[in-house]
């Protein structure tokens, strides 16, 4: 099992290196060579057994079963919820797959958790150190924070844009505590804060300095990890049923996630809507072929902030026929202009995939939480409330419609008081994280500023 570059202009590696390197050499994102086929999940089958077995199929020989299957067991050991993603019914036809059952009450502990102890696992076998980055529009911090803290392998920085994330999005990445876990306010937006990390990985001389890895969903077993959770809500609802699924999306990494499990045969008839708020760039992909610089909107849905979907990248060299110079001319273009269009032919093949986007408003999305309450009694966070509404807006009758539920609602209760006048509380097995003192630094959002500091906190450590 060999990993490629999106860019075509880097060697492939194993999934070892593939994941420990997070972005390609020339800049490009890792995709397996050709997509394993992998038997779909049993009814009733364990999750973490699941995961190990997913797992397994995409590292190939880089590691062995055995050795995924105790890093599996320890990841999901963690799970409040012992069903780690369970579906919960919230109509006729319709579910909720809740994926905030993780130590930070978001989807993104589902990858994250395996992440920490994968890389615990293999930096142990090398005798070496590296250093994790990552940006974060809210909850990926949190959950990197989570998975790293008291790592001996690692230092963590995370870079996330000050002020535009929640009071307890901040706490859960900025209270571990953990001497190697570095947190940096920055004074701009999510997208800056993510060009700034790819700024870093193309300077080849200082990659090599820190040993940089990065945990965003470029890395590619995020993706991976991902994936089981589609194979376990298909098992659930039946192994032969065309199911919707509705992805709250931003970076698009849970969306690409699901058009994954259907390559790889986990998930049959794949249909997947990606719920956008007003940051609607995966809107004017899908449905017009085209993708202009924006400034990100601030909404009621923070971690949807995000005005270029990273992931993006990933469907295109699909969607294109794997022609990385096709993907080189269209990310090229992106970065001279501001803006790039589609081929008409892989305009063409985006539309065959089964994926779609739908803009939800930051009223309706209000108006979303408060009739979910009143309806269903749950407390949705304003991200699952997206899907939700998106889902509303749009039946898909004889097919059940999975919404996925991104994050607690407890991550945001400032809005979730606003829309339904209730407050949601913080889970007792979380509620420490939320409550200890805080370590950050504001810095400005410039590619000099961090690099000096990440340059600072290597030699620190040596």
């Amino acid at each position: 099992m060999k990993y490629v570059s999106t860019r075509g202009e880097a060697a492939p590696v194993d999934f070892v290196t593939a994941c420990l390197s997070g972005l390609a050499p020339d800049g490009g994102l890792y995709v397996p060579e050709a997509w394993p086929q992998i038997a779909p999940a049993r009814v009733g089958e364990d999750y973490a057994s699941l995961a190990a077995r997913i797992m397994s199929a995409f590292a190939g020989p880089a590691m062995s079963s055995a050795t995924l299957g105790t890093i599996c067991k320890a990841a999901y050991a963690a799970f409040a919820n012992r069903c780690v993603t369970p579906l919960v019914q919230a109509g006729p036809d319709q579910w909720v797959l809740e994926l905030h059952h993780g130590p930070t009450l978001a989807f993104k502990d589902v990858a994250m958790q395996f992440i920490g102890r994968f890389y615990d696992h293999v930096l142990a076998a090398r005798g070496a150190r590296m250093t994790v980055i990552c940006a974060t529009s809210g909850d990926t911090g949190g959950a990197a924070a989570a998975a790293f803290a008291g790592s001996r392998r690692a230092d963590l920085v995370i870079l996330h844009p000050h002020g535009r994330i929640s009071q307890i999005q901040r706490r859960f990445m900025t209270s571990t505590g953990a001497a190697n876990v570095h947190n940096f306010a920055l004074d701009g937006d999510f997208d800056a804060c993510q060009s700034i990390v790819k700024a870093l990985f193309a300077d080849t001389l200082f990659v090599r300095d820190v040993s940089l890895s990065g945990v965003n969903s470029i890395n590619w077993a995020r993706i991976a990890a991902q994936t089981v959770y589609y194979a376990a809500a298909q098992a659930a609802l039946g192994p032969d049923r065309a199911i919707r699924f509705v992805v709250p999306s931003g970076n698009m990494g849970d969306a690409l996630a699901g058009y994954v499990a259907a390559c790889c045969g986990l998930v049959p008839a794949f249909s997947a809507v990606c719920a956008v708020n007003a940051n609607r760039t995966l809107a004017d992909l899908i449905g017009h072929g085209r993708m202009s610089r924006l400034p990100a909107k601030e909404t009621p849905s923070p971690a949807m902030d995000i005005s270029v979907p990273s992931n993006f990248e990933r469907l295109l060299f699909e969607v294109c026929g794997r022609d990385s110079a096709e993907v080189r001319r269209f990310y090229g273009a992106f970065a001279q202009v501001g803006a790039a269009e589609l081929s008409p032919g892989a305009w063409a093949a985006l539309r065959e995939t089964g994926l779609g986007a739908i803009e939800v408003s930051n009223e309706a999305t209000l108006e979303e939480m408060a009739r979910t309450f009143r309806e269903t009694g749950m407390l949705a966070c304003p991200h699952t409330a997206v899907g939700l509404a998106a889902a509303r807006s749009v039946p898909s009758p004889g097919r059940p419609t999975v919404v996925l539920a991104t994050a607690h609602a407890a991550k945001f209760p400032e809005t979730v008081l606003q829309a339904t006048g209730c407050n949601a509380p913080v889970p007792a097995h979380c509620a420490g994280a939320v409550s200890r003192p805080e370590a950050f630094e504001r810095i400005p959002a410039e590619l000099a500023a961090v690099r000096s500091r990440v340059l600072g906190i290597v030699r620190a450590a040596c």
